[in-house]
């Protein structure tokens, strides 16, 4: 059979021959593209309702420490300085020696006054016994003078007898007018005698009634009280122990185990009492305050467990904590110009929450950290 003209025969281009097989394989790269993704959104879904929803994680979280202020106690110059910014140091040890040339003094003049206050009060015991001694004295003086008095009244009772006997004599001449008047004087310095007498007797009863109160203000002194209880002698042995404490206060030392920190004293320097010389950092207690937003915190819980990694040391050194608790407030509440939104151009501004975090002390030691690294938290909510 003759073939047919070419000008009636299906003409097909080349091009569109090749064209079909490559959007059939286009397609089916789509399709399989499509499909894949369909199953990493499946699979993501999945993993996120069962793993990655029980997790919350943020970047914004700083290495902080409870620091501690080294701050002499009395004023001084410093003659030693044992420790510099980064030195370690433990509890106990010397940072700062203060001239202690004062507080030498000070403890000898307060043991000089406690030795005072101690032979005061023995003199005071021994002035009652001189006291008492006195009042025994006193009351007999008065027993002189009531022996006197008896004795110058009887005289006087004998002179005034006579006094009116001759008295009564004199009318009829037989007595003289010598004799009356002797015995009117007789009279006279009996009656004198009495008055001294009782006035000596008054004397003597006012001198025993000052030397018992002088006795009774002695005894006020000592009653109750022994040379180691003596008000005056407690007081004396304080003021020691306060001179010996201001002494030992001249060495300064470290209250914390840490490094030392922000050291601004220098040898020579004198120091206030209270001014702050340098700061020890506890390394080995830091923990981590990780700011969360609000919206993360739903399910966030004390106790519950955190896993963090330092830009230090990178993500392959990984710590291990807990939460510890909330702070009282965000961030911006406690800024020194806290934000104002009571304007009617307020935007919403998603806040952040401190979360302190504690550290695995084992963990800590293996890796220092040190106060402001940053950090990155990852709490694991699912723990109840």
């Amino acid at each position: 059979m003759a073939d047919a003209d070419p000008a009636t025969r299906d003409f097909t281009p080349a091009a569109e021959v090749g064209t079909a097989p490559a959007t059939t394989r286009r397609r089916k790269l789509l399709a399989a593209i499509a499909i894949l993704v369909l199953v990493g959104a499946i699979a993501y879904g999945v993993w996120y309702a069962l793993v990655g929803s029980h997790f919350v994680e943020t970047d914004n979280a700083y290495v902080g420490a409870d620091t501690a202020q080294v701050t002499p106690m009395v004023a001084g110059q410093a003659v030693a300085v044992l420790k510099a910014d980064t030195d370690a140091v433990r509890r106990g040890d010397i940072l700062v020696r203060l001239d202690d040339s004062d507080a030498q003094i000070a403890l000898a003049t307060a043991e000089a006054e406690l030795a005072k206050a101690r032979r005061q009060f023995g003199q005071t015991s021994a002035t009652s016994d001189a006291l008492s001694a006195q009042v025994q004295a006193r009351g007999a003086d008065i027993a002189s003078a009531r022996a006197q008095l008896v004795s110058a009244q009887a005289a006087f009772d004998k002179a005034r007898v006579d006094f009116d006997r001759r008295q009564k004599l004199v009318a009829n001449g037989a007595v003289s007018g010598d004799e009356l008047t002797s015995a009117t004087n007789a009279l006279a310095g009996a009656r004198a005698s009495v008055q001294t007498a009782r006035a000596a007797l008054a004397q003597a009863s006012a001198t025993r009634g000052a030397a018992a109160g002088d006795l009774a203000a002695n005894d006020a002194l000592i009653r109750g009280a022994t040379a180691a209880t003596a008000p005056d002698v407690l007081a004396a042995e304080a003021r020691v122990r306060q001179a010996r404490l201001d002494l030992a206060r001249t060495v300064v030392r470290a209250p914390i185990s840490g490094v030392i920190a922000n050291r601004t004293i220098q040898v020579g320097q004198r120091i206030a009492a209270g001014t702050t010389v340098m700061r020890i950092v506890p390394v080995a207690q830091v923990y981590v305050d990780a700011n969360f937003k609000e919206g993360q915190l739903e399910r966030v819980k004390p106790g519950q467990l955190v896993t963090l990694t330092s830009d230090l040391y990178g993500s392959g050194v990984e710590y291990h904590g807990r939460v510890a608790g909330f702070s009282g407030g965000t961030g911006g509440a406690f800024a020194l110009i806290p934000a104002q939104n009571a304007t009617g151009n307020w935007i919403k501004v998603v806040q952040r929450l401190p979360v302190r975090v504690t550290l695995d002390p084992r963990e800590l030691a293996a890796h220092p950290l040190r106060v402001g690294l940053s950090m990155t938290a990852e709490i694991d909510t699912s723990a109840k």
